[in-house]
């Protein structure tokens, strides 16, 4: 029986062996460094601060002939507090399925949400918005299986499921095969030679919180706020505040003079999340959720600036009761692209902890975040 560890494992073993016949090139290799200073901690986890790198990557990407394509992609993160090594990708992708359909086996992103499906380094702020850290961890990834379709419409229409084993979500213990599925449809298409859009709905069912629930109940309030307020200082993998099920929706609205966005873009982006049964306690008025207004503008082809505000919504659980939590983000940056493959980003953020309780939110603050993105050799296109 093979562990956990190594389940990420298997997809490139399948590659050696089912696809030994195909003709191969040489693997596509690619690294991007993401280095940045922080004057300042923010609450809900995010950069530490001081000088560190944040999602450092490197990528390995071979095709293997028409078939399929696999890719591997470690990271390295590094602060002032600690040093984490992951692997976020390991997987074997169909690319000759009939009827449009593509398959999907290993470690990889999820589709749910606008943001979630891509790499950090291609965000337009330094991280991300305040309901991604807080309900995944920033972006989840996890081993599983997933399977999408494009429809054959005017519009374009896709639709993907997926199943995982949901132990990158968060610290849960369970022996459920599928810890974690998930169901995501995304709709665009042009309204003009200048305009574009794209709009979707997701929904991340967790089969493992029952068994987090079972240990909580071990612990009593100050260790699990102690925990949590370590987890809003430093780095994070899973979801802080979780819940049986996790609904999102999404909107991207995109202009660009006759559809050449090289010289000047404007796109404004919207996300919403809600996340309910929160442990057995909860009632339906009992929930977390979340959003965020984006717009992002270049206005050169060096040269964009962008806006972002956001805003969580947190039942905090103390026993068999709630309290109630809210937490406000305002964000600014200013991007600097001397080459495609290089990015320097002053960004200003502003937090307001509008509702506290037990001091959840004590490292709310301002900070000032001065980031530097270089990428090396062959890189996916970035999504719509």
């Amino acid at each position: 029986m093979f562990s956990h560890k190594a389940r990420w494992l298997i997809p490139l073993t399948f590659i050696a062996g089912s696809q030994a016949h195909a003709e191969l090139q040489a693997p596509d290799i690619s690294l991007t460094v993401d280095a940045y200073h922080k004057s300042d901690n923010t609450a809900l986890g995010g950069r530490v601060e001081d000088l560190g790198l944040s999602h450092t990557e490197l990528a390995l990407r071979q095709q293997f002939g028409s078939l399929a394509m696999g890719k591997l992609t470690a990271v390295a993160e590094s602060n002032k507090e600690e040093t984490d090594f992951s692997i976020e990708e390991a997987y074997l992708q169909t690319l000759a399925l009939p009827a449009g359909l593509t398959l999907r086996g290993g470690r990889f992103l999820s589709d749910i949400g606008y943001l979630n499906g891509q790499h950090p380094h291609a965000d337009s702020f330094t991280e991300r918005p305040l309901m991604y850290r807080a309900f995944l961890g920033g972006h989840y990834y996890d081993d599983g299986v997933g399977l999408s379709v494009v429809m054959p419409t005017d519009l374009y229409w896709r639709v993907s499921a997926e199943a995982f084993d949901g132990e990158e979500l968060g610290e849960f213990e369970s022996d459920s095969t599928i810890g974690t599925w998930a169901l995501s449809t995304t709709l665009g298409g042009d309204i003009s030679d200048s305009q574009s859009w794209q709009a979707g709905v997701s929904y991340l069912r967790n089969r493992m919180l029952g068994h987090a629930e079972e240990e909580h109940d071990d612990h009593d309030h100050h260790d699990h706020h102690d925990e949590h307020e370590d987890d809003h200082h430093g780095h994070s993998h899973g979801a802080e505040y979780a819940g049986e099920h996790l609904y999102m929706a999404d909107l991207v609205w995109k202009w660009a003079p006759r559809g050449n966005n090289r010289d000047q873009q404007l796109t404004l982006s919207a996300e919403y999340m809600r996340v309910t049964d929160l442990n057995e306690y909860a009632s339906s008025d009992d929930y977390h959720e979340g959003w965020y207004g984006s717009a992002v503008y270049r206005f050169a082809p060096e040269w964009s600036l962008g806006v972002r505000q956001g805003r969580v919504k947190l039942k905090l659980g103390h026993g068999d009761h709630f309290h109630d939590g809210e937490l406000e983000e305002t964000t600014a940056m200013l991007a600097w692209n001397p080459t495609h493959t290089q990015t320097l980003r002053l960004q200003y953020t502003h937090q307001d902890a509008v509702q506290d309780w037990d001091d959840t939110f004590a490292g709310a603050d301002n900070a000032v975040t001065l980031q530097y993105i270089i990428s090396f050799g062959a890189h996916d296109a970035h999504s719509f």
